[in-house]
């Protein structure tokens, strides 16, 4: 008879993929424990293979002594239970990605304090890879048998939670993902990624993620791929030694939150996006510094590409690199450098500008980042802006840049950092009449577009439905009125032009109590009754239009 079942068409078929992909492989269901045993551990409580350990840690340090490779695995292998998971786990990665300092007696017995390093990021094959299948922990009360775990360096970097595939994905995340952090918690101490799978079905995540912020990966090696969401594609797009490495390396972020720490995991656009950014920096002299336009759709984590994207190019690139993120909105100065923040990229203070003064203070000095609104670039009439720095490893990361990068202020910007780099973020295409950001930044790096967002479920679907209460004219001699009470007012001519403009726009007309009322009641008669949940989006200018209704909508109660 066929066999149909979990082990044939899911498992078996990722361990030959990891096969091929230069991982060694072992099934570890009848694991025998001790010294001589079959993966080297001393108990099944134990998740660290010692052996493949301490081994990788002689090989990248050979000069130093054997004294302080113990001292790093001590380090490495040191009880965290007493700590959040989160925390631990945030401890861990610190650890792997800058190494492990640590302190001992040289043979002359004075104090040397050396770095041991536990990763190799630069030349993959230089790290020990091992896949175990059918891999047995013992937590303080449970034990489980996790289907595949990958180790690098003999410590479990990807966890791996396969379905049959008649079974649905999400019951890998709440049926048993959520038991086994609750029942063997310390495996996830190390862990960089986890990969849900019923083999047609994949999404990968963090130890820190709910369900609905596990997505797909669809794409291996470029934008321009058709995108396929299988087992396969996962694997090979995630788990390559060199693509886990970057994974981990230049992907991974923790976040201060008000729940606590969350660990975000790049996105399969994002960690292409971010890609091509950083290839066409090493490209900067061809490019002439124009690096191009990143247009990933409103939603879809920009502002932590840009974090990405910046922590990437400082940690592989060599130079001496300062960020200058500009934007035009005071809100979205504020939640990039919340951003970046809580990402821990920022640990300087008072890198965001207070005013133009201040910018040209930053500017001036040398700094990691800095956070200005284009708007603080201004001059007096009649003057020239100066040159406050004329470093070539100034990148400006601009922020929606077609809305202000055209005017006088571009310019001053220019001026005052005439050999920056520059990189266009922006959530929505460019239309008509905005060719010139791509003069200004380049031709587009990388493209996500809305569709591709919704599809992805990286964005909810965006549904519109015009719904304006129309205005109405009641006084057929409106116009005569007004110029009678315009003559009686004995307006000069600047005053007549001024109300012109003023009333020119409709706003006074628009933004009548009667009318604002009517709207505000339309929009929670509108929510109530749609049947079904979702969130209402409407442009910068619309919100600023209709304040005053968004009022009336809290205050009739029903809409927050």
């Amino acid at each position: 008879m066929s066999d149909y079942s979990e082990d044939s068409l899911v498992e078996q078929p990722a361990i030959e993929l990891f096969s091929e992909l230069d991982w060694q492989t072992a099934n570890c269901f009848y694991e025998k424990f001790g010294e001589k045993g079959t993966i080297g551990r001393e108990t099944s409580s134990v998740v660290v293979l010692l052996p493949r350990l301490r081994a990788a840690l002689l090989s990248l340090n050979p000069d130093l002594p054997s004294e302080a490779i113990e001292l790093a695995i001590e380090e490495l292998t040191r009880d965290r239970s007493i700590m959040s998971p989160a925390n631990a786990n945030r401890e861990v990665y610190r650890l792997l990605k800058n190494g492990v300092k640590v302190s001992f007696r040289d043979k002359e017995n004075e104090e040397t304090k050396e770095k041991v390093r536990v990763i190799d990021w630069i030349e993959p094959s230089n790290n020990d890879f091992f896949l175990a299948s059918q891999f047995w922990v013992s937590g303080d009360m449970y034990k489980r048998r996790a289907d595949l775990v990958g180790f690098v360096n003999g410590l479990p970097l990807v966890f791996i939670e396969l379905k049959a595939s008649h079974k649905r994905l999400e019951h890998a995340y709440r049926d048993n993902l959520r038991d086994y952090k609750n029942a063997i918690p310390q495996i996830f101490w190390y862990n960089g990624l986890i990969i849900l799978s019923n083999g047609s079905q994949s999404k990968i995540g963090s130890m820190t993620a709910e369900w609905e912020h596990f997505a797909e990966w669809k794409k291996i090696n470029s934008e321009g791929e058709e995108g396929i969401v299988s087992l396969d594609t996962m694997i090979r797009g995630t788990c390559e030694p060199a693509r886990l490495l970057d994974i981990v390396e230049n992907f991974t972020l923790f976040s201060e939150a008000s729940g606590g720490i969350v660990k975000l995991v790049a996105k399969n656009h994002q960690y292409l996006g971010v890609n091509n950014a950083t290839e066409a920096l090493k490209q900067i002299e061809q490019n002439w510094g124009r690096l191009g336009v990143f247009w990933h759709t409103q939603g879809s984590g920009k502002s932590y590409s840009m974090v990405f994207f910046s922590q990437k190019v400082l940690r592989k690139i060599p130079g001496n690199f300062t960020f200058v993120i500009v934007t035009d909105r005071q809100d979205l100065d504020n939640q990039i450098y919340k951003n970046f923040a809580g990402a821990g990229a920022v640990t300087e203070e008072q890198v965001q500008t207070e005013s133009g003064e201040h910018l040209k203070q930053l500017l001036r000095e040398d700094h990691r980042y800095i956070f200005t609104l284009i708007q603080k670039f201004h001059k007096k009439k009649g003057e020239t802006y100066p040159m406050l720095s004329a470093r070539k490893d100034i990148i400006v990361i601009t922020d929606e840049a077609h809305r202000s990068q055209y005017d006088a202020l571009a310019l001053n910007m220019r001026n005052a950092l005439p050999n920056a780099a520059f990189i266009a973020f922006t959530g929505t295409p460019l239309i008509i009449g905005e060719e010139k950001t791509k003069e200004v930044f380049g031709d587009y790096v990388s493209i996500y577009n809305f569709k591709q967002s919704v599809d992805d479920g990286a964005t909810v679907a965006l549904y519109y439905e015009n719904r304006i209460p129309e205005l109405q004219l009641t006084n057929r001699e409106l116009n005569e009125d007004l110029q009678r009470v315009i003559e009686e007012a004995e307006l000069d001519e600047e005053q007549e032009n001024k109300l012109e403009r003023e009333f020119a726009r409709e706003y006074h007309l628009i933004t009548r109590d009667d009318r604002l009322e009517k709207i505000a009641r339309d929009i929670v008669a509108h929510f109530m009754g749609r049947g079904q949940f979702g969130k209402a989006w409407s442009s910068p200018l619309t919100k600023q239009r209709l304040f005053g209704c968004t009022i009336r909508c809290r205050s009739i109660g029903k809409i927050t």
